[in-house]
């Protein structure tokens, strides 16, 4: 057993909590992603070509900024034919930094039986806070019944579980998408989930362009379903989104920011653009995170 995580960050004191950071090489050098998907992504999202922050490098950048983070990476082994970069190694990395970083599991639901193995491992031996599943990287459909189990021991373990909705940067600009498949990502696919897991939490991540209108529906129609608001830039939020956050969302919606993809300083910059309530901010910043964490009720 590695290092086990446990919380250390001051929630009174942070400013906010980034739910959505990418944590994708680990202490051996080794990349989430193979070299073409790295080089695409990177020329997508305009990022300086080869530059990926390890675990510490997050920590500090957030430490910076007194806020808190959720890292993870993804485990896509299947999907995208190339083993992930250690979670035990990013789980240590959060260890280390626990005054700001808060690590998420990963599995691969083609792993079936291994993979809710997996699931109880990492919550009891390591003590992540939540699971990360990106549909159109691991090549599954959400609401396959056979990936259930892995669901049941997630809700089980009492945390959330964090799934990429939408369109992918990943892959974009490339032949085939480099065979990512956006399909996967379709929040309706989601809806079965949380209907048939009711105590489940439920994160969809990035505005979930071009099923923003269900992605809505869904969140106001489940109480564990949630929004977040990363992978893209404020000043490009739907205005239908921009509309419910502050509305019928205002309790269901999460600052993220996809970090290294989109960086802190430029997401809150354009967020202060947009015509939003100031009443809700402290609701979105922080407070709907602490919930979704399971650290108020």
């Amino acid at each position: 057993m590695g290092d086990r995580y446990e919380y250390g960050i001051d929630f009174d004191r942070v400013e906010a909590i980034d739910v959505h950071t990418h944590v994708e090489v680990d202490s051996h050098g080794h990349r989430a992603y193979d070299d073409v998907l790295v080089a695409a992504t990177s020329r997508y999202f305009k990022m300086t070509p080869g530059v990926t922050a390890g675990v510490d490098a997050v920590a500090d950048h957030y430490r910076q900024r007194n806020t808190a983070a959720v890292v993870f990476t993804i485990d896509a082994r299947h999907g995208m034919r190339h083993a992930p970069n250690s979670i035990e190694d990013l789980v240590a990395g959060a260890a280390r930094n626990n005054d700001v970083l808060i690590p998420f599991g990963s599995v691969d639901p083609w792993q079936g039986r291994h993979a809710v193995h997996r699931v109880h491992e990492l919550v009891r031996d390591f003590g992540v806070k939540g699971f990360k599943f990106h549909p159109s990287m691991q090549a599954f459909e959400p609401n396959d019944r056979s990936h259930y189990p892995i669901y049941t021991a997630i809700a089980e373990a009492g945390v959330p579980a964090l799934f990429h909705t939408g369109q992918t940067g990943m892959g974009a600009g490339l032949p085939g998408g480099h065979r990512i498949k956006l399909r996967y990502s379709d929040p309706m696919l989601l809806d079965d989930v949380a209907a048939d897991f009711p105590e489940l939490t439920i994160v969809m991540a990035h505005p979930a362009v071009p099923w923003v209108d269900a992605q809505i529906s869904i969140a106001t129609h489940k109480s564990n379903v949630y929004v977040d608001l990363s992978g893209w830039s404020p000043k490009y939020f739907p205005p239908q989104l921009v509309h419910a956050m502050t509305r019928q969302l205002r309790t269901k919606v999460l600052f993220g920011t996809d970090y290294p993809y989109i960086q802190m300083d430029r997401w809150r910059r354009d967020f202060d653009t947009l015509d939003v309530d100031p009443a809700v901010l402290p609701l979105i910043y922080k407070q709907n995170a602490l919930r979704v964490l399971g650290l108020t009720s």
